[in-house]
């Protein structure tokens, strides 16, 4: 791969950040193949432990990836008042299972996956993410994800989807007719969740699903985390809902510490959820400006 050179791997990528790179050194390749879809390479670093790269963009890391997975999976999940069936899209790293099937309220998560390599990978090599595959609510399915939705219609309370960036497999999955998709597959009240990207490279793409989302569902939200290894240091929730003026900063359920402690969480706690919702001024107001039925 051209990203690993000098025992250093490098994010270049002048498509979707332009000007700019993360570089990790490369204490130890582990894996680096091409799957049917894209690229797979795995390698450890000293600090960050063993990391998942996909067509050279990094999806994980063991040192920081409870910060994404535990709020992509708990912003919903704790939004919902009864949250009994999952859907996963992406997440072949398992680490969003995980954290979904630890919730009390989930009996039954189901997950589509469209690279069975990536799965078999995180078995290997991120084993702490990938024990998610190993629980009893979890029903795996390897393929497409927007074929999967045009078979399940009114089925589940929440849909998580956990993409890579918006070019190469996850393309479709940024787009309108997705949405509408996912809309279609909601039990009512039903809650989506989606990788939202950082404001601080992709405004206008976050503005533009924003948009649409607004027309496809009578709430929409954004919120964000901080995570090192991915572009800014942060990354972004789409969350969408059927119910209208849908208080998303509010969570339905609130974990008390000895719930926060006893499901072994890092990073996700109630005053995280709601904080996850302010955000800086300028992005605000880009938000509050792409649709009338953006709401915290």
């Amino acid at each position: 791969m051209d990203a690993l050179k000098e025992g250093w791997f490098s994010e270049l990528d002048p498509t979707l950040w332009p000007g700019q790179c993360f570089s990790l050194q490369c204490d130890k390749l582990l894996y680096n193949q091409k799957s049917k879809y894209q690229d797979v390479l795995v390698f450890n670093n000293k600090l960050f432990g063993n990391v998942l790269v996909l067509d050279g963009r990094i999806q994980c890391t063991e040192y920081d990836e409870f910060s994404y997975q535990e709020m992509i999976a708990f912003l919903p999940l704790n939004s919902h008042p009864n949250p009994e069936k999952v859907l996963i899209i992406g997440g072949g790293d398992g680490g969003v299972a995980r954290e979904c099937v630890k919730h009390p309220l989930v009996k039954q998560v189901v997950q589509c996956e469209i690279d069975e390599d990536v799965v078999k990978v995180s078995k290997m090599y991120l084993k702490g993410m990938a024990k998610g595959f190993d629980s009893e609510k979890l029903k795996l399915h390897i393929g497409d994800g927007f074929e999967f939705l045009k078979n399940h219609k009114n089925e589940f309370d929440v849909i998580i989807t956990d993409s890579s960036d918006p070019e190469g497999p996850a393309e479709s999955l940024f787009q309108d007719s997705f949405y509408e998709l996912m809309k279609n597959a909601l039990r009512p009240n039903g809650i989506v969740c989606c990788q939202g990207e950082t404001f601080w490279i992709f405004r206008d793409l976050i503005s533009k699903i924003i948009s649409f989302a607004g027309n496809i569902f009578p709430s929409v939200s954004y919120a964000q985390t901080q995570i090192p290894t991915y572009p800014a240091g942060c990354i972004g929730f789409i969350l969408c809902s059927l119910e209208k003026k849908k208080k998303f900063s509010e969570p339905v359920h609130v974990f008390e510490k000895k719930t926060v402690d006893e499901m072994e969480l890092k990073y996700y706690n109630s005053d995280i959820h709601k904080a996850a919702f302010i955000l800086p001024t300028t992005f605000q107001k880009t938000l509050d400006s792409s649709s009338p039925n953006y709401t915290r």
